[in-house]
C-alpha cells in the first residue's frame, strides 16, 4: 500500500507544527505581558508603588496592596507547601498503590477543578463565620492554601517519582534510615521539581481575586498585621476596573502583579539553578 506521505516528509511536517507552537505560544505571552506592561509603565512610578490609595484608589499608591499581596501569598506558600510535599513523600516513598491513595489523588484533582468562587464562598462560610476568624488576611491566605494545595501535591509527586530508584537503593545500602534517605538524598534531587510546583501553586494565589473577594475585607488601609483586612492586588485591580474608578491605575496595578511574578519566578529559578550545578558538582 502506498503512503501518503513520506515518513520522512511527515517528521518535517510534525517538527514544523510543534515549532510553531511554541511560538504562537510565546507570541501570545508576549502580547499579553506586553500590552499590560505599555499601558501600566507610565503609571509606575515611586509615589505610586510606596503611597496610600486616595478616592478609593482613583489617585494616589497602591503600597498597602502590595503588602497585602505579599502577606496573603506568604502564608498560602507556608501552609500549602508543606502539606502538598508532605503528601507527595508519602504516596511516593512510604505507602504503595491503595485505596487511600487513590482517594487522595482524587482530592487532589477534585480540589482542582473547583471554581475559585467556590473557595471563596467555602472561606467566608468555614473561616470568617464558623471559626470566627472575620476578614482578614489570614483567612485570605488559607483559602489561597487550599488552592495552591493540588499544584504543589501533583507536581511535588511526579518530581520524586522521577528520582532514579538507584539514588535510594545505595542511600539505604550505606545504612541510612528511610527518612534520612527521603531527606538526604530523594529530596534535594527532586527540589527543582518541587520548586516548580511551589512556584505554580505562588502565582495562582497571587493572582486570584474571586477567592478572596469574599475573605479578605478589601480594606484600602495598610495592614499591620495577618488578622487584618486588606486589599490584595488581583482584587484592587478587579475594583478599579469593574468599577471604573481608574483604568490607568488599574493598568498600573495589573503591571506590578506580572512584574511581581515574574522576579520572582526568574529568581526562584536562578538559585534553584545553581543549587541543581552545586549538586551536580559543576
Amino acid at each position: 500500500m502506498n503512503r501518503i506521505i513520506s515518513p520522512k516528509n511527515a517528521q518535517k511536517i510534525m517538527k514544523g507544527v510543534f515549532w510553531a507552537s511554541g511560538i504562537v505560544t510565546i507570541i501570545i505571552l508576549l502580547i499579553i505581558i506586553g500590552y499590560i506592561l505599555i499601558k501600566g509603565l507610565p503609571v509606575m512610578n515611586l509615589e505610586f508603588l510606596l503611597g496610600n490609595p486616595i478616592d478609593s484608589g482613583k489617585s494616589g499608591g497602591i503600597a498597602p496592596m502590595i503588602v497585602s499581596t505579599v502577606i496573603v501569598t506568604v502564608i498560602a506558600v507556608l501552609v500549602a507547601a508543606p502539606l502538598g510535599v508532605g503528601a507527595a513523600v508519602f504516596i511516593e516513598e512510604y505507602t504503595k498503590e491503595n485505596i487511600f491513595v487513590k482517594l487522595i489523588r482524587f482530592g487532589s484533582e477534585t480540589l482542582a477543578s473547583i471554581p475559585s468562587i467556590v473557595f471563596g464562598l467555602f472561606g467566608l462560610a468555614f473561616f470568617v463565620v464558623f471559626l470566627g476568624m472575620g476578614w482578614s488576611l489570614f483567612s485570605g491566605g488559607l483559602v489561597l492554601a487550599f488552592m495552591a494545595l493540588p499544584t504543589i501535591l501533583q507536581v511535588s509527586e511526579v518530581s520524586i517519582a522521577a528520582v532514579p530508584k538507584s539514588y535510594a537503593e545505595g542511600s539505604l545500602a550505606l545504612g541510612g534510615s528511610k527518612w534520612q534517605t527521603v531527606y538526604r538524598v530523594i529530596l534535594p534531587a527532586a527540589i527543582p521539581g518541587i520548586t516548580t510546583g511551589v512556584i505554580l501553586g505562588m502565582a495562582r494565589a497571587m493572582s486570584e481575586a474571586a477567592a478572596i473577594l469574599f475573605v479578605v475585607g478589601s480594606a484600602l488601609a495598610m495592614p499591620l498585621s495577618i488578622f487584618d483586612p486588606g486589599r490584595p492586588l488581583p482584587l484592587h485591580l478587579y475594583v478599579l476596573a469593574t468599577e471604573g474608578i481608574s483604568l490607568d491605575n488599574a493598568y498600573g496595578t495589573a503591571a506590578v502583579l506580572v512584574l511581581l511574578i515574574l522576579v520572582i519566578t526568574v529568581v526562584t529559578n536562578t538559585v534553584v539553578e545553581r543549587y541543581s550545578k552545586k549538586m551536580m558538582g559543576r
